[in-house]
């Protein structure tokens, strides 16, 4: 069954147009009344990024779980991982995160976890959307019952120590000169203050936000800024983040980017020569490139594809027992540490083999050759066009020109109005070709 608020990764729209302060307020309420279970105080730990529309959403959503008798514990801006791990530590029965990622400012949303840290399940987020389409105001805490809210000191700190436990004992990044790019968002303060303390010699760019600037020309969906920054200070490695830094890239010491795959190799690979792959395989996204598929079919590990979307990919992992999975786009899961896509963790793994490999990062994190792929976006209004007829048949003979020497994956984005064409194969041109077909005749119907 199609839902109305939820989509790949919690509840996102346009600010005070989609994620409205009534839609906060019904969602507080519902998610409330969905984890009230035993007669103990219930409480929610609730984290943000620096858009300007989160100081409405969380007061919305802070009037919404007081209502029906939560305590609110608010953590101010915080990185998605943080408050999954938060959640946990602090043994809250639910946790949220109003961000929309690497969106622009104007966009806004709500990603919840349940008491174990975990995104919820689709059929958990079905029963919240029920609620909220019904009538709760029958179930409102009574007047004595109502929920408190309070501002926690300290978390910035908890989830610094958190991430450098993940690192081996009495590693240093003493002598390693980097950048990072948090985005103006939700890691602004944590990991510039985490890579110093583990000795590193940090340039910090992207942590001035304003409420309007998060992800506007820098952080992991626009490294070009780091790439230059890199460049100038002669830095060894620079590390962007996403506005709620759940996702991560690399540039190498000469400014070239090192995407997610890139880093998933790396790391399955020393995670198997230290022996700690939990099974011998990796769990990764229909967006992966074919190189990285090689490139474990020739060392013997196993290799899973999801559809698009970490929580997908933590599914999966769950399924097989894989401690190791991830996207291109920089979501890196690495389940031993944390129960969701950690940017920052995942940048200090990488930071560790670095160090410990002696060698430039265009090097030590370069693992695979990868496949010429293209990616292009196509905005539409209404409608399904990929079920147009027109449209399936130039898909169809797209298909047939690529055959086995290359993918083509053609899927509708779960967060915004847009279908995404990927073709990937060894010879270039004909990708370019076959990616440009499509695109136009999708782009003839969803004008």
């Amino acid at each position: 069954m199609a839902r109305k608020h939820f989509g790949t990764d919690g509840i996102r729209g346009r600010a005070n147009r989609v994620i409205t302060p009534e839609l906060a307020l019904k969602v507080g309420q519902s998610a409330g009344l969905l984890f009230q279970n035993g007669e103990h105080r219930h409480r929610v730990v609730i984290g943000k990024d620096t858009r300007l529309s989160g100081y409405m959403i969380e007061n919305a959503l802070v009037a919404g779980f007081t209502s029906v008798g939560m305590d609110v514990l608010l953590l101010g801006p915080m990185p998605t991982p943080a408050v999954a791990m938060l959640t946990r530590s602090m043994r809250a029965d639910l946790g949220v995160m109003i961000s929309a990622s690497h969106n622009p400012y104007d966009d806004n949303g709500i990603k919840l976890f349940g008491p174990d840290g975990y995104k919820l399940s689709d059929a958990i987020e079905q029963e919240i959307e029920d609620l909220i389409d019904g009538d709760l105001s029958r179930r409102l805490a009574q007047s004595g019952d109502l929920g408190r809210a309070k501002r926690i000191d300290g978390a910035y700190e908890r989830y610094i120590e958190f991430a450098k436990r993940t690192l081996p004992r009495n590693l240093s990044l003493e002598g390693m000169r980097i950048v990072i790019d948090c985005a103006n968002g939700a890691a602004y303060k944590v990991a510039p203050a985490g890579l110093w303390e583990l000795g590193a010699e940090v340039i910090s760019i992207g942590i001035d936000p304003d409420g309007f600037n998060i992800n506007r020309d820098v952080g992991s969906t626009a490294p070009e800024a780091l790439s230059a920054k890199v460049r100038e200070m002669r830095a060894d490695i620079g590390i962007a983040l996403d506005g709620d830094a759940d996702r991560v890239v690399i540039v190498d010491e000469k400014g070239h980017l090192v995407d997610g795959d890139q880093l998933i190799a790396l790391i399955a690979e020393r995670f198997r020569a230290e022996g700690l792959l939990s099974r011998d395989g990796v769990v990764a996204t229909v967006m992966s490139n074919l190189g990285l598929e090689r490139h474990f079919e020739n060392l013997g590990i196993g290799f899973e594809r999801t559809p698009v979307g970490d929580r997908y990919v933590l599914e999966k992992m769950r399924e097989t027992g894989y401690n190791v999975g991830g996207e291109p786009s920089g979501h890196i899961i690495l389940s031993d540490y944390a129960t969701t896509g950690d940017g920052f963790v995942a940048a200090l793994q990488v930071l560790a083999m670095v160090k410990r490999a002696g060698g430039p990062v265009s090097e030590v994190c370069r693992r695979f050759d990868a496949l010429p792929q293209v990616m292009k976006n196509v905005r539409y209004s209404s409608g399904k066009p990929l079920e147009n007829s027109s449209v399936v048949s130039v898909i169809d003979a797209a298909q047939r020109r690529l055959g086995k020497a290359g993918r083509l994956v053609i899927r509708p984005s779960g967060t915004e109005p847009v279908i995404r064409v990927m073709a990937e194969g060894d010879d270039r041109e004909l990708v370019e070709e076959v990616v440009d077909v499509i695109v136009a005749a999708v782009a003839k119907v969803a004008a």
